[in-house]
């Protein structure tokens, strides 16, 4: 049988020699290189910079890069943690999944979406595939030693035997696999397909494990009240919660008579970013992060719907779901391949967009007329899933953008793209979990801020990697091959190996206590890492045959 081959490997970037040339060909270098060119974002970041930045100039385009970078991990967490998790919320509500199954679906999937959308939108280009081993293993050891480290230290505690020595063995497992194919350098349909279905197989040992746990308990005890546990929140969502007492006494002030509010009042108070009594009592550095986020935030706002089942209306907002029946489509339509499809002019006159926009603005005068602003329709969970989609769209774009940027900054730094996703790739997307986690911790919660570590990490490399080959395969290749990019690639597989193999031997030998002394050592040994990774990256250490 014949197979089409899909070549994956930083190794043969033709664009990385464009700083070896004169400086006055490099324009015409990045255009007529398709290596330059083969960006799936909206900007063309090798011809921006070689094109319209002087020579004199690259340092301020780098400058504008960096604070470009920061702004789209800042619309990756917002995205997701905002819009794309409370959507996916409402949905498990909806088909009434219980917690254990929407904790290691819909939850995982939600945590992890910048994560695995990044590390699909960086499989998905030959020349980029370095940056999502390198974010994968990094952010694997990342979270593993920095993050459960910092939990030890915050709130030392005893893990929970079972669970975490399974986490343990499947995410080993997922590594040796990854590093099996890297070592075999291409993976075909069915291996592709086995990480996907080694999760599924992580998910039933999940559930199985809590439904035995659960019989014995009940033969033990016999049968008694579940005890809520609470949510995973981010660390503005535990600050907000903190902040509710604060505001019942603002209740006091209400009015006594309802007013009733117009549509158009409805529709400018739901764009309201902030409340200006809650804007007052936070600090300043608060106050300049959120006048960064304003803009993003009013964006999402006016295109994702969000349901909220928690609440007694469900989130439902009409003029501005209404609304969203014209701008969510538009945004698919324009996201999509980058808006390709959304430019496409029908019978050469005619443009695909507009069309979404006039079967949208129907959808909505129907919408419109028919309910109240009160009380939502029956079919108001649909919108959970419009909202989904067009926040995973969003992540999508976001994320296709980092790695554009960290692909030019590779070029320009002569750094290799697996550095750079072990770095600033990695950091990006696990900074959220960190901050996470942490806040978990300190609520008194440290086995749930652990079993999110593990879990979280499970999932982002069995569906980053399982699901950004099988793009490839699906645009015609067959066999992908994924070639290390040099010596960093098994000193990261290596590195994640070893810190995996520790914490299995070194926890148990503790009693499963995670003290303080062993939080300093985790966190040691990620330094460690780093070290021998940048200095293997800039040759100063040379592992001979290797």
């Amino acid at each position: 049988m014949r197979y089409s081959v899909g070549i994956m490997s930083g190794a043969a970037d033709e664009c990385d020699i464009v700083m070896s040339l004169n400086v006055s060909q490099r324009c015409e270098f990045v255009k007529s290189t398709e290596d330059c060119s083969q960006e799936d974002g909206f900007i063309n970041y090798p011809r921006l910079t070689f094109c319209a930045f002087s020579p004199q100039l690259l340092p301020l385009a780098i400058t504008l890069y960096a604070i470009w970078l920061l702004f789209l991990f800042l619309a990756l967490g917002l995205a997701a943690s905002k819009f794309f998790c409370p959507n996916l919320s409402a949905i498990s509500s909806t088909l009434r999944l219980t917690h254990n199954v929407a904790g290691v679906t819909f939850l995982a999937l939600g945590n992890g979406a910048p994560d695995v959308f990044s590390a699909m939108a960086a499989f998905s280009r030959p020349h980029t595939a370095g940056l999502a081993i390198g974010a994968l293993f990094g952010a694997g050891i990342f979270v593993t030693t920095v993050v459960a480290g910092s939990v030890a230290l915050v709130k030392p505690f005893t893990v929970a035997s079972r669970p975490f020595l399974r986490d343990m063995v499947f995410y080993m497992a997922a590594v040796y696999w990854t590093f099996t194919i890297l070592y075999k350098g291409h993976i075909a349909l069915a291996e592709a397909l086995g990480y996907i279905g080694l999760y599924m197989v992580y998910v039933a040992a999940v559930l199985v494990s809590a439904y035995v746990y659960n019989y014995r308990k009940r033969s033990i005890n016999g049968p008694a009240t579940p005890v809520p546990t609470p949510d995973l929140l981010t660390s503005d969502e535990y600050s907000d919660g903190v902040n509710k007492s604060i505001n019942s006494y603002d209740e006091e002030y209400q009015p006594l008579l309802p007013h009733t509010l117009s549509t158009s009042q409805i529709f400018l108070s739901s764009l309201k970013p902030v409340d200006s009594r809650k804007w007052r009592r936070k600090p300043w550095t608060w106050r300049l992060l959120k006048v960064v986020k304003m803009p993003l935030e009013v964006l999402l706002l006016l295109t994702v719907p969000v349901v909220d089942p928690d609440k007694e209306d469900h989130n439902w907002n009409r003029p501005l779901n209404c609304l969203h029946l014209v701008t969510g489509p538009l945004v698919c339509i324009l996201t999509f391949k980058s808006g390709y499809y959304g430019l496409y002019m029908m019978e050469g006159e005619f443009p695909v967009w507009a069309l979404v926009v006039m079967f949208g603005g129907l959808l909505a005068a129907i919408v419109f007329c028919s309910t109240t602003n009160e009380q939502p329709p029956r079919y108001h969970f649909l919108f959970s899933l419009l909202g989904f989609v067009v926040s995973a769209l969003w992540i999508s774009t976001a994320a296709s953008e980092v790695v554009s940027v960290l692909h030019l900054l590779g070029v320009v730094s002569s750094l290799s793209n697996t550095v750079l996703g072990l770095t600033l790739l990695a950091w990006g997307n696990s900074i959220g979990d960190f901050f996470s986690d942490i806040t978990i911790a300190k609520q008194g919660y440290p086995r749930m801020a652990i079993s999110a570590c593990f879990g979280g990490i499970i999932f982002n490399m069995l569906f980053g990697v399982g699901l950004g080959c099988l793009m490839q395969m699906f645009s015609g290749n067959h066999l992908v091959k994924l070639e290390p990019e040099g010596i960093l690639c098994w000193v990261l597989a290596a590195s994640l190996g070893l810190s995996l193999v520790l914490s299995f031997v070194l926890v148990p030998l503790q009693c499963f206590h995670l003290g303080r002394a062993y939080g300093v050592f985790l966190i040691l040994l990620y330094f460690t890492f780093l070290l021998v990774a940048l200095l293997t990256e800039f040759r100063v250490i040379r592992w001979g045959a290797l």
